[in-house]
């Protein structure tokens, strides 16, 4: 990370693992503002559901990478999610975050990004993360670049044609 980008610690992860938790991805999935943000458009409430059930399945594949609620420290309220999604081979892996609107602008989505990229970097075989947003999401292309993301390239979302920008960086591990 860049000078001076200390972890604040004020969040904590924790994995989700049931349907019984699905009411905190719907949360920030049906929320006009961050669906729109994140995924240019609001899905359906069965639409919502059925990529839980998808991030539930990418869960069961490894115990420190996937899909996580978080919450603030003191109070333990669940302010949005990250995650850190990996391929097979534990080369590549996509970081996303979603953030309930009340907390954003707070310096929580940059928590987010630092924490899983330490994750990340501590995984001696991720070489590079990846992540994609809209081009006209300030936030979170400044998290990005704080974070020494560089911009790669322009590419038309799959889902609804709309244009999104993918970040990424290179892991590099220090031999020991």
């Amino acid at each position: 990370m860049r000078g001076g980008n200390k972890l604040k610690n004020r969040i904590y992860f924790e994995k989700f693992l049931s349907d019984d938790e699905s009411h905190y991805f719907l949360d920030v999935a049906t929320n006009e503002k961050v669906a729109v943000m994140n995924y240019g458009r609001v899905f359906t409430f069965e639409e919502a559901k059925q990529i839980y059930e998808g991030m539930l399945k990418i869960n069961r594949l490894h115990e420190s990478f996937g899909y996580f609620k978080v919450f603030l420290k003191d109070t333990s309220t669940y302010i949005g999610l990250g995650a850190l999604v990996v391929d097979d081979d534990l080369l590549e892996g996509e970081l996303e975050y979603m953030l309930l609107p009340e907390y954003w602008g707070q310096g929580y989505g940059n928590e987010i990004a630092e924490k899983l990229l330490k994750t990340a970097e501590s995984t001696k075989s991720i070489v590079r993360i990846e992540a994609i947003i809209d081009p006209n999401n300030i936030g979170s292309k400044k998290i990005l670049l704080n974070n020494c993301f560089v911009s790669s390239k322009l590419s038309e979302n799959f889902d609804n044609g709309s244009i999104v920008e993918i970040f990424s960086k290179e892991i590099i591990h220090s031999i020991q």
